[in-house]
């Protein structure tokens, strides 16, 4: 069992060098890079880098931006995911601060938090399976391509490559190229592709991640995201006009993107797991936080302010899926922050031995891994999840039908 020194904290006047050399001292071996290799993403990590984020946010003509790729000063994306993905600004939180928007903007930037949400739903009802949730397999590759999935070759994939490598966050326009581009283009195992993307991102989710490019090799529409040298002239065509197979392209035309035959998978229609509607049980002396609850207003740390709290880095986790620094970076910079304002301990090991033992309280959390260490450790105290809609019965069959059946306002 490890107990880790405190991250630095950047609120106490750290810097953001002090926190690579704590992530690469006491977590270095469990990243991609290695220690000598960790870096900070595009992102700073933590409670106050949030909250300036949200109080900044303003989706007026998102409608029109959103997909803008370059330049990157006309980029209408809000870049508020890494901020949600780790609980710092819950999605009715971000809901509630676009009230104000102009009507189009706000419909649509509303819409792309439902499919965050349409994307929890989905993974609290099958869990792991939900790489197998959607009922087609993937599209058969192009016959004529032979090139690796991503081709450095290409401006465009260098580009994307570059910024997710370099700065742990992508615009959707530019996950959808990369997933188009590596599955329904060269065949390539999308699976695979998504682990690969999933490491890199700051705002790596197995909910949203996994959907996206379910969505885009036509899983769940029956119809694949075909990737071609249109968009790119569309959305950044700098890079076509700098790219050296200008006059060359493999990706001129429309890939085939014939979809293999339909499969079976997990059931998509029943009740969703949705945890407690209001706190269960009470008297916790330590508050159990996971990578899905680091926010202040996550409910069991705004239960009781002064409690103390625990995070463990799951060591066993970590070393399979081999993240990016960046990702890691992001988190010690939120945990330093919050141990300024509370007692925590941050801990390194098996997580239900790193817990055993103690009286907790916890958030309800809507991924397989809280509830199967969560049957382990038995916390005392359970709140409800911060949902957006709370799950009931609807079809996850699609998101345009599970939209529909929610009746909510945009």
């Amino acid at each position: 069992m490890t107990l880790l020194p405190t991250p630095p904290s950047i609120a106490d006047g750290a810097s953001t060098d002090d926190v690579i050399a704590w992530v690469s001292t006491h977590l270095g071996d469990l990243t991609r890079e290695g220690p000598d290799g960790v870096r900070a993403g595009a992102f700073r990590g933590g409670q106050s880098a949030a909250d300036a984020a949200l109080d900044a946010l303003d989706v007026t003509g998102y409608a029109r931006t959103r997909s803008t790729v370059l330049p990157v000063a006309r980029r209408g994306a809000s870049r508020m995911s890494p901020y949600i993905r780790y609980g710092l600004t819950p999605l009715p939180q971000v809901w509630a601060a676009v009230a104000d928007a102009p009507t189009g903007d706000r419909g649509k930037y509303r819409d792309e938090l439902l499919w965050q949400e349409y994307a929890r739903h989905l993974y609290s009802r099958v869990g792991t399976a939900n790489g197998e949730a959607l009922r087609r397999r993937q599209p058969e590759p192009d016959p004529a391509w032979s090139a690796d999935p991503w081709p450095m070759e290409m401006a465009c994939m260098a580009a994307v490559t570059g910024e997710l490598h370099e700065d742990g966050w992508l615009v959707n326009q530019t996950r959808m190229w990369l997933a188009s581009q590596w599955a329904v283009r060269a065949g390539a195992d999308w699976r695979r592709g998504e682990d690969e993307m999933f490491a890199h991102l700051l705002d790596g989710s197995r909910a949203a991640n996994r959907l996206g490019w379910q969505w885009t090799v036509g899983t769940g529409s029956g119809k694949a995201y075909g990737f071609s040298r249109w968009q790119v002239e569309k959305r950044a065509p700098q890079l076509c006009r700098t790219c050296p197979l200008n006059r060359a392209c493999p990706i001129q035309d429309w890939p085939p993107g014939e979809l293999g035959s339909s499969v079976d998978g997990p059931p998509l229609t029943g009740a969703i797991p949705a945890g407690p509607a209001e706190q269960e049980g009470g008297g916790a002396d330590t508050v159990w936080l996971t990578a899905e609850s680091l926010g202040t207003a996550d409910p069991a740390l705004a239960a009781d302010v002064e409690r103390p709290a625990v995070f463990v880095f799951d060591e066993p986790l970590l070393r399979r899926l081999a993240l990016s620094g960046k990702r890691l970076v992001f988190l010690a910079e939120t945990l330093g922050e919050l141990a300024a304002l509370r007692p925590l301990e941050v801990r390194r090991g098996v997580v239900a031995d790193e817990l055993a033992g103690r009286s907790l309280a916890a958030t309800w959390t809507p991924v397989p891994g809280w509830r199967r260490i969560s049957r382990t450790v038995q916390p005392t105290e359970v709140h409800p999840w911060p949902w957006l809609v709370r799950p009931g019965t609807a079809s996850l069959r699609s998101f345009s039908s599970w939209r529909r059946d929610l009746r909510v306002g945009r």
